[in-house]
């Protein structure tokens, strides 16, 4: 598994190689934005709409920094040196297994489905890379690595590393792992907590092009004759990184596992309103101008109040992002289980917290489910590798049952009027975050 947000790029010519990006600088962003053509803005066959963490930018960037150093080479042709692939390009995943494969004594260079996505340059349909949009940033195919399956025998640990000869079975990025750990079929969906919110919901083998805000990505491919299952992806920028605030800026609270017991002194925030904006919104908002804003204090409200209006923060953005999926996906009827009901799987260290969880039902007013073991990201790459080598059926996963065993189901008791008012002033809150961010600086 790999966090499909981070990419290298191990070119020999570099004067700083192994170079890897998080994100882009904002104004070079804009810039980029501002001449790229205008479908490429808003939605494309890759199923993304353009932000700052998009890969294809952060590689473009590379190219034309990079593209006097190509043209003293002794081709003479920064284009040349490409073809004889001195510099490739890849996500974090490209760069483990070129390294455990090898390096530059042969190393693999390949991506899974999942990650390839995340850079904005696959046909999310062909699964191949996509021509116009390479063309248009003037990306060469050839630099990047052959796409795979999530659940293949790519290669093998070449000598040198701890465990030389162990098959490379199963690659995902982080989130498409959870969901796989997650066994979530289509019509289920699943969220992990963690400094920010990924929420992914499986819409089976057609992508669904979203009109509210989200991405249209892949759940998983397992296997490369296997069909592919398509989601929808909302991310939630601040989540526990609300509570790290906390602690860390406002000493409210000595450690993250503090937060739950101090929230739970008082029975509501008190009418707080607490939007963690810090740096912008992500889905379904999508305004980089917004900024965090605490909203609803009186004279009589304490850091309890505080406390737990920065765990309502987390659950609101939640429901944000299911309530687009329910709009792009049809009626919610289309994503009840065989019982009639939304489920709404969850994992990551946060959702160790009950009254988060509990929160998270009340204001969704769906059902929650958290499995007992809620790391289920490295689950997931378990399962890809078990099915490639055939450890396991995919019955064994998707039908045993297992995934609801001994889990833990949080249901609403919040009343309706009551849910409907807190949503509506949260709203207004979100409302409140726009144009306060002087982007011209």
């Amino acid at each position: 598994m790999s966090h499909k947000n981070h990419h290298s790029q191990p070119p020999s010519y570099a004067a700083d190689p192994n170079t890897m990006f998080v994100q882009a600088d904002p104004s070079s962003f804009r810039n980029i934005v501002q001449n790229s053509p205008e479908h490429h803005r808003t939605s494309s066959p890759q199923g993304y709409c353009l932000d700052g963490c998009s890969h294809q930018f952060h590689l473009q960037h590379i190219l034309l920094r990079h593209e006097a150093a190509l043209a003293d080479r002794e081709c003479g042709c920064g284009q040349g040196r490409y073809q004889e692939r001195d510099a490739i390009f890849g996500t974090i995943d490209t760069w483990l297994i070129w390294n455990m494969t090898g390096g530059s004594s042969g190393g693999l260079h390949v991506t899974d489905v999942t990650n390839a996505s995340r850079t904005m340059l696959m046909n999310l349909k062909s699964l191949s890379w996509d021509e116009d949009t390479l063309k248009t940033l003037g990306i060469p195919a050839e630099i990047l690595p052959k796409i795979v399956s999530n659940s293949e025998v790519i290669g093998e640990i070449c000598k040198g590393w701890p465990i030389p000869g162990i098959k490379i079975a199963g690659c995902l990025g982080d989130q498409h792992a959870a969901m796989l750990g997650q066994a979530c079929k289509k019509g289920e969906a699943k969220s992990t907590y963690g400094t920010g919110a990924f929420i992914l919901l499986n819409t089976g083998d057609v992508p669904i092009k979203s009109g509210h805000g989200l991405l249209t990505t892949l759940s998983y491919k397992l296997g490369p004759q296997a069909k592919t299952n398509y989601a929808l992806e909302g991310s939630i920028a601040i989540a526990g990184a609300a509570v790290q605030w906390l602690r860390d800026s406002l000493g409210i609270i000595k450690s993250a596992s503090e937060i739950e017991d101090l929230a739970a002194m008082v029975e509501s925030t008190g009418g707080v309103y607490f939007v963690p904006a810090f740096n912008g919104l992500f889905a379904p908002w999508w305004r980089e101008d917004a900024r965090g804003v605490c909203i609803g204090i009186t004279r009589f409200t304490n850091k309890s109040h505080i406390a737990r209006a920065v765990l309502e923060s987390m659950c609101f953005q939640v429901k944000d992002v299911l309530d687009s999926m329910n709009k792009d996906a049809g009626e919610k009827g289309s994503l009840d289980n065989e019982k009639g009901e939304f489920l709404l799987r969850v994992d990551g260290g946060a959702t160790a917290n009950n009254l988060l969880m509990q929160i998270q039902a009340d204001l969704m007013g769906t059902p929650v489910v958290r499995p007992v073991d809620i790391e289920t990201t490295a689950l997931g790459a378990a399962y890809a590798a078990g099915l490639a080598v055939e450890f396991w059926k995919e019955e064994d996963i998707f039908e045993s049952g297992e995934k609801s065993k001994n889990s833990k189901v949080f249901r609403p008791a919040m009343e309706e009027a009551t849910r409907k008012k807190k949503v509506e002033s949260w709203c207004k809150a979100v409302e409140r975050t726009f144009d306060l961010a002087d982007l011209s600086l």
